[in-house]
């Protein structure tokens, strides 16, 4: 099996724990003064690599590790995160702040980071919890032509350059084999996300942090999408009791549902 050089990608979102609230003019959600960390499927994803060097579970051996994020400049401290985790190396792709990118943006950064960094693994959250969108992944796998292993719970390196993945899907598990180079996406069963220590913390500053921005890669923030309105969801109503039967069969169908 040839050498791995893992490509990690990584995003700074609001908190898990913490309840967004729509901004005033209704245009995005409220970000300012509101905790953020790294996108929680994306430690899975630092987790998972920094595991398989560890554990010396690919027969090549792991060569890099490198984290990628495009975000302000406080993006750096999700990069710094990655490091102390055992991440390598770091890569910093500069974007104003409240400038977002879009799925199809992403992915052809990253498609232009992998190639640049040789990289033959790309292992990235499903999703960002912020936006939901769970496309970057397997656009990404699209614009590369390399193969793909989406949700992935289980991942094993076997002779050569194949690798094995357990796929969550709906109602059970799905088992897929692909050959290097290859992007997985994670799932929550992966793994369980380290904490970074505060001697590696340390250890973290030193690491090399590139900073670029997406004019590096040849590429513009086109935007192709235009958000009209964020709202709240409705607030659920109460419940209500009915007598027998009769009273429930009644209310269904006055509801609609029968």
């Amino acid at each position: 099996m040839s050498a791995l050089r893992i490509l990690v990608p990584v995003k700074r979102v609001i908190d898990y724990a913490v309840k967004p609230r729509v901004n005033k003019a209704q245009t995005a959600v409220e970000t300012a003064g509101v905790k953020h960390s790294m996108n929680p499927f994306d430690e899975l994803s630092i987790e998972e690599s920094v595991r398989i060097r560890e554990k010396k579970r690919a027969p090549g051996g792991v060569e890099d590790i490198c984290a990628i994020s495009a975000g302000p400049t406080k993006a750096q401290d999700i990069l710094r995160t990655a490091m102390a985790m055992g991440a390598d190396r770091g890569i910093h792709v500069e974007v104003k702040e409240g400038d977002d990118l879009e799925p199809l943006t992403v992915a052809k950064m990253l498609k232009a980071a992998a190639e640049q960094q040789k990289s033959n693994l790309v292992i990235l959250g499903k999703q960002s919890i912020d936006d939901d969108s769970a496309q970057t992944g397997q656009m990404l796998a699209g614009l590369l032509g390399w193969s793909q292993a989406t949700q992935a719970s289980k991942v094993e390196f076997g002779e050569g350059d194949s690798v094995t993945v357990t796929k969550e899907v709906d109602g059970g598990v799905e088992t897929v084999r692909a050959k290097l180079p290859l992007v997985v996406t994670t799932d929550l069963r992966l793994n369980e996300p380290r904490y970074a220590s505060l001697p590696n913390i340390m250890k973290a500053k030193k690491k090399k942090l590139d900073k670029v921005t997406l004019k590096d890669f040849g590429l513009e923030n086109d935007k192709r999408l235009k958000v009209l309105k964020v709202t709240e969801p409705p607030a659920r109503q109460g419940g209500g009791k009915v007598e027998d039967v009769d009273g429930l069969v009644s209310k269904l169908k006055e509801l609609g549902a029968l």
